[in-house]
């Protein structure tokens, strides 16, 4: 089922996640249920947040952007309670990003280039793996998610200020998207 995308101003969004164990109810839906969200939203990566659930889980599928980077062709993860180090000797790019919570908008963003993530997939099995190059970038941004951040907490104050009516039109729902969404109401 496609859920709708909470969108930025949503305190959900702004929540730390929790790690979940293998007994969590109906995990195979909520992961389907994620993977058709995100296709359904023609996104490359989604975070529990996202739809709402405050628990560290995150699914990748970045073979759409394989025709610009090869090294992505196939690449599909599903990421449970993943826990993400920076590699110091990576270096930092910046590229441009986007965000379903931040429909819109789209904003340069430099990021470490090498990360060391450890995660749970879909069957409990762990993984261990240094990732490097756009997909660290995609994993990063889907972690902020589950940090609490979102990847305009990444950008400098001067270009915040200059999209801050669209952020404005995002908090207050008054913004058009094809998926489904939901904006916070304070009522």
């Amino acid at each position: 089922m496609i859920l709708p995308i909470y969108l930025y101003g949503h305190p959900v969004l702004r929540k730390v996640s929790e790690d979940i164990n293998s007994d969590y109810p109906e995990l195979k839906k909520l992961l389907d249920d994620m993977w058709a969200t995100m296709y359904g939203s023609d996104g490359i990566g989604l975070a529990a947040p996202q739809i709402g659930r405050n628990d560290r889980i995150i699914v990748i599928d970045v073979d759409p952007l394989s025709e610009s980077f090869p090294e992505l062709k196939g690449k599909k993860l599903t990421l449970i309670n993943p826990h993400l180090e920076v590699v110091e000797d990576g270096k930092k790019l910046s590229r441009e990003e986007g965000c379903l919570s931040l429909p819109g908008i789209h904003e340069s963003v430099s990021r470490i280039e090498k990360i060391h993530l450890t995660w749970l997939d879909e069957n409990f099995e762990a993984h261990d793996e240094v990732i490097e190059g756009y997909l660290a970038r995609v994993v990063q941004h889907e972690y902020d998610h589950l940090e609490g951040h979102v990847f305009i907490d990444h950008i400098s104050p001067i270009r915040k200020q200059l999209i801050r009516n669209k952020l404005n039109q995002i908090i207050n729902g008054k913004v058009r998207c094809d998926y489904k969404t939901k904006a916070y109401s304070k009522k």
